[in-house]
């Protein structure tokens, strides 16, 4: 099930279904709205969206709420996540999925937003997207090519390919969006060649894990895996979160993976991926990249969660396909 694409005119409702969007800067804030109206959406807010308590969240009672109400208000066809956090997994067991299958929307975040992306693809089928909080269009400098792929994955019909971009940054933008630092990006980082199909599946790893064990898991069966992670993580958390994913029923059917630019803070260095992931049999035989544009490190891509994918790797290079 396929939200419908959206078009100028539609209306986009802010939500904060982690962290509250009051600890994003109001002139951040501003220009993310502006980006949006620029696009010819109407920016319309959740009642509760700048409520906090002394976690910098909101009540489980109150952020379901302007969730279920954003589906059902029949003038919203975009649902926007504020910023992400820890704790968006607290609504899965409170969400009205019936509620989202009769009112099949945009819903777009990414980083602990991945646990309600995923709980609702599983749950009703949707396909949801894990790209830029509303938080993200706030970004003065080096928005771009995020831009550029949401479009594609939002607004526009076709599929397309993902190309990495020319630059990236690691910036703590939100802090000094003046002072910015942009690298030349070397493309991808092949780790293993070869080619596959599937269904996408993936998001933030240590959030993605969360779900282990739960009904909203996701299958794994037939999949194109793309995971991140953040500062938080660093290669020896990796590793073992990797591991635990491909423990799961169905990861045996995993038939590829892209691997999001980790962030420097991580400590995650080229050679130790490719350590950790020659290291483990069980996905020796499917295509594996990284430094893809997914995650945490700007720009970054907009991926549907749900819809197919293509890959193909050989002779040090990669291409990915991602079908409407």
């Amino acid at each position: 099930m396929k939200p419908s694409r959206l078009q100028a005119g539609d209306e986009i409702r802010v939500i904060a279904p982690s962290r509250s969007l009051a600890i994003v800067k109001g002139e951040q804030r501003r220009l993310a709205e502006e980006r949006l109206t620029g696009l010819g959406f109407k920016v319309t807010y959740g009642k509760t969206v700048l409520f906090h308590d002394d976690f910098f969240s909101n009540s489980i009672e109150d952020r379901i709420e302007d969730l279920h109400d954003a589906f059902r208000d029949p003038s919203v066809k975009g649902i926007f996540t504020a910023i992400g956090g820890y704790n968006a997994n607290q609504l899965l067991r409170y969400i009205d999925y019936d509620l989202i299958k009769e009112n099949p929307k945009v819903l777009m975040g990414y980083s602990d937003i991945t646990a309600i992306l995923l709980a609702i693809y599983n749950k009703t089928g949707l396909t949801t997207y894990s790209g830029p909080h509303f938080s993200t269009f706030g970004m003065k400098a080096g928005l771009e090519y995020t831009m550029e792929y949401f479009k594609k994955a939002v607004i526009e019909s076709e599929g397309f390919y993902l190309e990495p971009s020319e630059t990236w940054s690691d910036d703590s933008w939100h802090l000094e969006q003046d002072d910015r630092t942009f690298h030349p990006n070397a493309g991808y980082m092949v780790i293993q060649e070869g080619e596959a199909a599937g269904t996408i599946i993936g998001g933030n790893l240590c959030t993605l894990n969360l779900l282990q064990g739960t009904e909203y898991m996701p299958s794994l069966k037939d999949s194109i895996l793309f995971i991140e992670d953040d500062e938080e993580s660093h290669p020896f958390s990796f590793d073992r979160d990797l591991q635990s994913l491909l423990h799961q029923p169905g990861a045996s059917g995993i038939k590829g993976i892209v691997i999001g630019r980790f962030q420097k803070d991580s400590g995650m260095t080229e050679y130790a991926l490719q350590e950790i992931i020659t290291a483990k049999k069980e996905i020796n035989d499917i295509p594996v990249i990284a430094n893809a544009n997914f995650g945490h490190v700007h720009p970054f891509v907009t991926v549907p969660v749900g819809s197919k994918a293509v890959m193909k790797v050989k002779n040090g290079k990669a291409t990915i396909q991602i079908h409407p």
